[in-house]
């Protein structure tokens, strides 16, 4: 009708509520009701909003609470889960390199995680890697064990999928899967750099860790699986062909990680990464003689905060001229190397 008219739908739809308030409303709820349906009551408030938007209704957040309050439309809360991480042994571990970071495009950055599942009988494990860019499931495994194959099959996957080319680092936590010596010659093999997060601290690895969350509320909790070739169907279904496809993501601008990535990619061939090694005012501190005096500047070195020494992290990757190279020139400014 709008078509026909030459009116946009966002015009048809102030006109409505200002003619036909009662009218307006009814139209608001069925399609509320059509994307919360539609999305097995995934999403939140926030989503259906902004999907509402896209489709020229222009609702206030509070005004969607409030409606779905009342037509029983609230997305199912999640449930608490454990750790699936062993991080106690003697496996060499590795820089982190993700939390310097300024990503610019797709297969610079990847991110990996495990998670457990429980069914009626058993528990099953599930290992996923991200796109640190776009968010993207580039790769996935379903297994009964936490040997290290569940990860390696995940990653084979990904690499399978997106062919990336040298230089991709690759972050994921201090679990002895991610650093055992078939992950990290796999890793070797394509040319990826393995990174690793800082002793428990689960913030470098918070988007993994968000999508974790984000798969459980909308998809395990929701469904009853009877066994592993039960659920792998449904993870196939939500992972390949709903939440990289469809499902809005608020980090994204509220894109689905599939549109997200056909409207950025950059039109002048490959964009490298940038990262920065060094802020002074947040993780170097002088030593205790080392002020600048009247006589001239200091003479001697910084020290690394705690929080980024590289005392337990191998450093195989960085040459002395590559780490001289990264060294910041004088005063505060923070050295940047492009990736």
């Amino acid at each position: 009708m709008c078509w026909l008219a030459r009116v946009s739908r966002a015009g048809y739809y102030r006109s409505l509520l200002a003619q036909h308030p009662e009218e307006e409303n009814v139209e608001v709820r069925a399609c509320m009701q059509e994307i919360a349906l539609g999305h097995h009551r995934r999403y939140g408030y926030r989503r259906i909003a902004a999907e509402l938007r896209r489709r020229g209704l222009q609702v206030n957040h509070k005004r969607v609470v409030r409606l779905m309050r009342e037509d029983n439309l609230l997305a199912i809360r999640q449930r608490r889960f454990i750790v699936t991480t062993d991080s106690q042994h003697d496996l060499e571990v590795y820089l982190n390199l993700a939390k310097r970071m300024k990503l610019r495009a797709v297969n610079q950055l990847w991110i990996a995680d495990l998670t457990y599942i429980r069914l009626h009988r058993e528990f099953v494990y599930l290992a996923v890697i991200l796109d640190g860019w776009s968010r993207r499931v580039v790769g996935w495994a379903l297994d009964r064990t936490l040997a290290a194959r569940l990860a390696v099959t995940a990653l084979e996957r990904g690499i399978a999928a997106r062919q990336p080319g040298p230089g991709l680092v690759h972050h994921s936590d201090r679990g002895i899967q991610y650093a055992s010596h078939d992950y990290v010659r796999l890793l070797l093999e394509h040319h990826m750099t393995p990174s690793m997060s800082r002793p428990a601290n689960p913030y470098d690895n918070a988007s993994c860790e968000s999508f974790i969350k984000t798969l459980k509320r909308e998809e395990i909790y929701a469904g009853d699986y009877r066994d592993l070739e039960h659920l792998q169907q449904h993870l196939e279904e939500f992972l390949d062909r709903y939440y990289n496809r469809v499902r809005l993501h608020s980090a994204l601008s509220y894109q689905s990680p599939e549109r997200f990535e056909q409207s950025l990619i950059p039109a002048s061939g490959a964009v490298a990464a940038r990262m920065s090694f060094f802020r002074h005012a947040e993780d170097y501190r002088p030593d205790a003689h080392s002020a600048v005096t009247g006589s001239g500047p200091q003479t001697t070195p910084q020290t690394i905060g705690y929080d980024e020494s590289p005392a337990g992290y191998s450093l195989a990757s960085c040459s002395p001229a590559e780490l001289a190279s990264a060294s910041p020139a004088t005063g505060n400014s923070a050295g940047v190397l492009e990736l």
